[in-house]
């Protein structure tokens, strides 16, 4: 799959990663991004990457973002052993943090594959937003493929997505349209004062 520009010098094929998709407005994922998909990701202008495994970036990509002012936001997921439950939590609920930050967007999610760990933080966030878990289920097994994991799905399945809410409690739910209705998250100042308006 890729996209061609039309230009006046020359056509350029742009390469998304492999397992590239748009999860929502401003929130994409994909497995690791070669140098020859930065021209595409480069058409995302993106402001974030979280990257969900342990090993250090590259440092070509890191130099890419750091071109284009792109934050890194790293947790380090063990991917081929089964970390213990507490700490993927965890892990998974400070990913989510920044995920939810509409100041991060536009972001990409990704891991080695775009499988797994992506799928994870994904079907956490979809449980955030009161998907049921049928499709949560079917979103992630569409991305896995044939690599489901039992573990994945039964983290999912116990994951509890109230707790985020109870962690961003100075996060205020706002709909405001985009044309669609699209639901975005405002944040306010801690401290702020609003003046009071007494009538004489």
């Amino acid at each position: 799959m890729g996209l061609i520009l039309e230009g006046e010098e020359n056509d350029q094929v742009l390469l998304p990663p492999s397992n590239f998709s748009m999860v929502e407005d401003g929130i994409f994922r994909s497995g690791f991004p070669q140098p020859s998909n930065f021209p595409f990701l480069d058409s995302l202008n993106l402001r974030s990457i979280i990257y969900l495994c342990p090993e250090p970036y590259p440092e070509e990509n890191l130099e890419f973002l750091s071109s284009r002012n792109i934050r890194l936001f790293q947790f380090g997921i063990e991917g081929k052993t089964e970390p213990s439950v507490s700490n993927l939590k965890d892990t998974i609920m400070e990913a989510l943090k920044v995920l939810i930050d509409v100041r991060n967007h536009p972001v990409l999610i990704h891991c080695k594959r775009g499988k797994h760990r992506t799928g994870c933080l994904v079907g956490c966030l979809r449980k955030f937003q009161n998907w049921c878990l049928s499709s949560v289920f079917e979103e992630y097994q569409r991305f896995a493929g044939a690599k489901s994991r039992e573990i994945d799905l039964t983290f999912l399945e116990t994951f509890d997505a109230e707790c985020l809410r109870q962690c961003l409690y100075s996060i205020i739910y706002q709909y405001q349209g985009y044309g669609s209705n699209k639901r975005r998250l405002l944040y306010r100042e801690e401290n702020l004062q609003k003046p009071q308006i007494t009538s004489v």
